[in-house]
C-alpha cells in the first residue's frame, strides 16, 4: 500500500465535502451525501494526486497505486457481497471528478465487469435478459470508444443499421435477440478497428478505464474548457469507482438529471428531465428525448417523492442550487452526483438574491456565488421585442439571450470563423464535448436533438451562450452542409437569429436592442458597493457616454480622450489648417476655430458628470493621424499631375503631401505624441486648457454645479516634461479664472504608461496631483509588443500553448506590467503619501486585473461605461478574496 503521505485511494466513507481538492468535486460530494444518509451507490475514489503524479510520469502509474486499487476493490466486494467477474457479478461505473465542475469534458465508462459469462448471471438475477444484454452492448461501445480509441461512429453506424433493419426508431424497441446480435457485431467492430479483441479480464478493464479517465484530463476539449473557465491545468481529476445501479432494468427503473431551481431563470421550482428504462448517458448525450421531471410523479410516485425531499435537503445543506444526477433501479432511488449547478447570468443573480431574502445566505456570501463574467452576459443586447417577425421553427429555450450569426455546421469551422471575429451560429444534430472549441466562439447554438439538460444546454448556460435545443422539426445534412426548415433550405453562411429565452428560431438577422438591467442586477451590484474599497469611474468622450456611465453607477470619468473630438468631420479641416500652419500665429488662428468646438464637447461631459470628477487627457496621438494616408495622398497628387487637374487643388494636395511626409514616422506610437507633441507645439495644450476651464465655468453658471476638473498630461517619461506642461496648464487656468472673476479647483496629473515613468515615479510625483496608470500602453512598452500586430499574430498561440496565462491586453500581466504598476505606486507615494492613483483602459474592467489593483492599494479604476457594473462587483469580490486570504 502507498505511504500515508501519498495516499491515493479513499473509500467513500472516508471522505467529506471539505476534501474536494483531493477527491474532486464529485467524489467529495458523494462522500458527503453518504455521510448525510442519502442513498448513493457504494464505491471508492482514486485521488487527484494519483492523476497528477501519473501525468508527471508521462502516464506511468505511481508505485503502489494498482495495489491500492485492488485492495479498495476487495473491500467493496466484501461490503456488497458481489465479485467483479464472479457468479454474483459486481458491475462498476468509472467516472471522472475534477475539482471544478467540467460537465461533459472528461470520460466515463459504465457497466464495467460484464462479459460473456456474467451477462447470463446478471440476466438470471434480474430475471430480465434484455436488460443484461443492453448493458453488455453499452459497455462494449463505451469501453471501445473511451479506453481503446475505436471511433464512436463505428458502433453507432451498426446500431443505426440494425434499427433500420428492424424498422424501429428507439434503442428500447430492440429485442433481447437484437441486442445479442449487436454484442457480437460490436465485438467484430472492435476486432476490425484494433486488430485484436477487447480485453476480457475485468480487472484489466478496470485499470484501463481508470487510465482513460486520467488521460481525459488532458484532451483538447478539456484544455479548451479549462482555458475558457480559468481552471488551472495542474489540478488533475479524481476517478470515482462505484457499484453500478441500473436505470435500464425495465419500466420501474429510470434515470434523470434535475436542478433544485430553474437554471435558466433562477425561479424556485423543480426543473429536470428523466427517462424510463435508460442509463444516464441517454439523458445528457441527447440519445433519447427525455420527459419533464413532473411526469415522474405519475410513473414512479414513491421515488419521485423521495427525490423531491432529497433535492430540498441537499440545497439546504450546500446553500446553493444543486445539479443532481439520479437513477431509480426497480423503484429504489440512488443519487449519482450533486454539484453546484451551472446557471445563466440572470438565474445566478436571482438565486443569490432569493437566498439572501430566504435567510440562507448573507449578502457577502451571495456576492461570492456570482461570477463577474455573468454580469457581463446581462450587458449584451437582446432581440428587439417589437420585431414583428414570425419564427421559422421552435425548440427548447435551453439558454437565454440573443444570437445572430451566419450558419455553420461543424465546430472546427465555427472556431475558425468565430475566432476571426465573424458572428456564427453553430448548428448540430446534438453537440458533443469535442465541439467545445466551436461553442466558445459561436454567438449561439442550435441543436435538432437533446433536452434542457443535454450537453449543449448545460455548456451553453455555463458560458452565457444562447441555445435552442431539441428543435426536432429541423433537418440537418452535414454532407451537403444544409439545414432544412419546412420548405426552406439554408446553407452555410445564411443568417439565423436564435432567441434562447423562448426557443424561437428566425431565418434572418433581427435587430438587437440595448440590454435592460433588472432589479436583481441592481440589487447585487448595490450590495457590492457596500463592500468595495476601489472607486469606479468610466472612460467617456461624449456627453451621451458620460450620461450612460453615470446611469450604470460610475463615480466620475477616469479618462476623457480629447483626440476623438479632433477627428470629427466638422473639426478635421481646422485641425489640418493647424498642422499645415507655417508659423505660430497661423497655428493659433486655427486653434481658435477649434476651441469653441472643444468647449462644447467638454460642457456636455461636465454637465452629465456634475458633482463628480472628470479626468481630461490632453491630446495624445501623433499629428499624422489627422492627415491622409501617405500612399493615398501620393496617389492623389500623381493622379492630378497626370490628368491635368485644377492647379489650385494640385498645389493644396502637394502641400498636404509635404506635411504628411514631414510628419511621417516609422514607429509613431513611440514617436512625437502626447507631451512630446505639446512640448513642440505649446499652443495645443493652451487651447485645450482654455476650453476645459471655460466649459466648467459655463456648466456651473448654467446648472449651478459643475464637474471636478482633473487635467492629465500623457506619455510623460521625464519629470521635466510634466513640470513644463503643468506650468503651461496652470498659467492658462489662472488667466481664464482671472478674466472670468471666478474660482475653480483644477488638479494636474499624468498618465504613467512608460516603464521609465514607473521607475522614476518618485521624481515625477513631485509635479503631479495624481497618477493614472495607462496599462494598455504600459503593456505595449513594458513587454515590447505592438497590440495590433501581436493580437493578430503570435499572442493566440502563446495563450493556447501556455507560454503565457492570458492575453496581456485583456488581463494584466501580473508579474511584469503589474510589477511596474506596483513600483510606480510605491515610489509615487514615497514622495506624496496621499497621491491619488487610478487605472484607465480595458484592464479597469477586468476582474482579475481589478484583484491586483485592490492588492496594490490603488484608489480607483476606470473602464468603458458598460463594464462599470462589472468593475463595481469585481472590486467587492477583490475585498472579500483578500479577507478570505487574511483569514487563512
Amino acid at each position: 500500500m502507498a505511504a500515508e503521505s501519498a495516499k491515493y485511494l479513499y473509500d467513500m466513507s472516508e471522505g467529506s465535502a471539505q476534501m474536494r481538492t483531493i477527491l474532486g468535486g464529485k467524489g467529495a460530494n458523494l462522500a458527503e451525501m453518504k455521510r448525510l444518509g442519502i442513498p448513493v451507490p457504494d464505491g471508492f475514489t482514486v485521488s487527484t494526486a494519483a492523476c497528477v503524479d501519473t501525468m508527471a510520469a508521462h502516464g506511468q502509474w505511481p508505485a503502489g497505486l494498482w495495489e491500492d486499487v485492488q485492495d479498495a476493490l476487495a473491500r467493496l466486494e466484501e461490503r456488497t457481497g458481489r465479485t467483479l467477474g464472479g457468479e454474483r457479478p459486481l458491475l462498476l461505473s468509472v467516472r471522472s471528478g475534477a475539482v471544478f465542475s467540467m460537465p461533459g469534458m472528461m470520460d466515463t465508462i459504465l457497466n464495467l465487469g460484464i462479459g460473456d459469462e456474467t451477462v447470463e448471471a446478471l440476466a438470471a438475477e434480474a430475471d430480465n435478459a434484455r436488460f443484461a444484454w443492453d448493458s453488455y452492448r453499452r459497455f462494449l461501445q463505451m469501453y471501445g470508444d473511451v479506453v481503446e480509441g475505436v471511433p464512436p461512429h463505428a458502433y453507432e453506424d451498426e446500431l443505426t443499421a440494425l434499427k433500420a433493419r428492424r424498422g424501429v426508431d428507439q434503442d428500447t424497441d430492440l429485442t433481447t435477440e437484437d441486442l445479442q446480435e449487436l454484442v457480437a457485431t460490436f465485438k467484430d467492430v472492435s476486432r476490425r478497428e484494433l486488430g485484436r479483441d477487447l480485453p476480457i479480464d475485468p480487472r484489466e478493464q478496470l485499470r484501463g478505464a481508470i487510465d482513460a479517465v486520467f488521460r481525459s484530463w488532458d484532451t483538447p476539449r478539456a484544455r479548451v474548457y479549462r482555458r475558457a473557465n480559468d481552471i488551472p491545468d495542474d489540478l488533475g481529476t479524481a476517478v470515482n469507482v462505484m457499484q453500478m445501479v441500473f436505470g435500464n432494468r425495465g419500466e420501474t427503473s429510470a434515470t434523470g438529471v434535475c436542478f433544485t431551481r430553474n437554471p435558466s431563470t433562477g425561479a424556485h421550482e423543480l426543473y429536470g428531465e428523466f427517462l424510463v428504462n435508460a442509463q444516464g448517458e441517454d439523458v445528457v448525450a441527447g440519445i433519447r428525448t427525455p420527459r419533464p421531471l413532473a411526469e415522474m410523479e405519475e410513473v414512479l410516485p414513491e421515488a419521485y417523492a423521495q427525490l423531491v425531499q432529497t433535492m430540498r435537503d441537499l440545497e439546504a445543506h450546500y446553500k446553493d442550487m444543486q445539479d443532481i444526477e439520479f437513477t431509480v433501479e426497480d423503484g429504489t432511488l440512488y443519487l449519482l452526483q450533486t454539484r453546484n449547478g451551472k446557471r445563466t447570468a440572470a438565474a445566478a443573480l436571482k438565486v443569490a438574491r432569493d437566498m439572501v431574502d430566504e435567510g440562507v445566505l448573507t449578502r457577502e456570501e451571495a456576492l461570492q456565488r456570482v461570477e463577474p463574467g455573468q454580469l457581463d452576459q446581462l450587458l449584451h443586447p437582446a432581440i428587439d421585442p417589437d420585431h414583428g417577425r414570425t419564427p421559422v421553427t421552435k425548440g427548447l429555450p435551453a439558454s437565454p439571450g440573443a444570437a445572430v450569426g451566419e450558419l455553420v455546421f461543424d465546430a472546427d469551422t465555427a472556431a475558425e470563423r468565430g475566432g476571426a471575429g465573424e458572428p456564427v451560429v453553430l448548428v448540430r444534430y446534438e453537440t458533443t464535448p469535442d465541439d467545445i472549441h466551436g461553442v466558445i466562439v459561436a454567438q449561439g447554438v442550435l441543436t435538432a436533438h437533446g433536452g434542457m439538460t443535454s450537453h449543449a444546454a448545460v455548456v451553453a448556460r455555463g458560458m452565457g451562450k444562447p441555445c435552442v435545443a431539441g428543435a426536432s422539426a429541423i433537418r440537418i445534412n452535414t454532407a451537403e452542409q444544409t439545414l432544412t426548415i419546412g420548405e426552406h433550405v439554408y446553407r452555410e453562411g445564411d443568417l439565423l437569429t436564435l432567441d434562447g429565452s423562448t426557443g424561437d428560431v428566425y431565418g434572418e438577422a433581427l435587430e438587437l436592442v440595448p440590454p435592460q438591467i433588472n432589479e436583481d442586477f441592481q440589487a447585487i451590484v448595490g450590495w457590492a458597493d457596500e463592500v468595495r474599497r476601489l472607486g469606479v469611474r468610466a472612460n467617456a468622450d461624449t456627453g451621451e457616454d458620460a450620461a450612460k456611465a453615470r446611469e450604470l453607477g460610475a463615480e466620475g470619468i477616469g479618462l476623457c480622450r480629447t483626440e476623438h473630438m479632433f477627428m470629427a468631420a466638422d473639426r478635421l479641416p481646422a485641425v489640418r489648417r493647424m498642422i499645415l500652419a507655417q508659423d505660430e500665429d497661423a497655428r493659433a488662428e486655427a486653434l481658435e476655430t477649434i476651441l469653441p468646438m472643444q468647449q462644447e464637447d467638454f460642457e456636455g461631459i461636465f454637465a452629465a458628470m456634475k458633482g463628480l470628477p472628470v479626468t481630461v487627457r490632453l491630446l495624445d496621438p501623433p499629428l499624422h493621424e489627422f492627415l491622409p494616408n501617405l500612399v493615398e495622398q501620393s496617389l492623389l497628387v500623381q493622379r492630378l499631375e497626370l490628368t491635368g487637374g485644377d492647379p489650385q487643388e494640385l498645389e493644396s494636395a502637394r502641400e498636404l503631401l509635404g506635411q504628411v511626409k514631414r510628419l511621417h514616422e516609422l514607429n509613431p506610437m513611440l514617436g512625437t505624441r502626447g507631451c512630446r507633441l505639446a512640448m513642440l507645439y505649446p499652443e495645443i495644450p493652451e487651447m485645450q486648457a482654455r476650453a476645459i476651464v471655460r466649459a466648467a465655468l459655463a456648466v456651473r453658471e448654467r446648472e449651478g454645479e459643475t464637474a471636478g476638473v482633473e487635467i492629465m498630461i500623457p506619455l510623460v517619461a521625464y519629470a521635466n516634461e510634466l513640470a513644463t506642461q503643468r506650468e503651461v496648464v496652470e498659467r492658462v487656468v489662472a488667466e481664464e479664472l482671472e478674466a472670468a472673476g471666478e474660482q475653480l479647483d483644477v488638479t494636474v496629473g499624468t498618465m504613467i504608461e512608460l516603464p521609465r515613468a514607473a521607475i522614476v515615479a518618485d521624481q515625477i510625483a513631485a509635479h503631479a496631483d495624481f497618477f493614472s496608470f495607462g496599462t494598455n500602453d504600459l503593456t505595449q512598452t513594458g513587454i515590447g509588443i505592438s497590440r495590433d500586430d501581436a493580437e493578430g499574430g503570435f499572442l493566440s498561440a502563446y495563450v493556447s500553448e501556455d507560454v503565457i496565462p492570458a492575453n496581456p491586453f485583456e488581463s494584466i500581466d501580473r508579474d511584469g506590467v503589474g510589477g511596474l504598476v506596483g513600483i510606480g505606486a510605491e515610489r509615487g507615494r514615497s514622495v506624496k503619501p496621499d497621491l491619488k492613483l487610478g487605472v484607465c483602459g480595458e484592464h479597469g474592467g477586468d476582474p482579475a486585473s481589478i484583484q491586483l489593483f485592490e492588492e496594490l492599494g490603488l484608489d480607483y479604476v476606470s473602464c468603458s461605461p458598460y463594464r462599470v457594473p462589472i468593475a463595481r462587483f469585481s472590486a467587492a469580490r477583490a475585498v472579500l478574496k483578500g479577507e478570505r486570504r487574511a483569514d487563512g
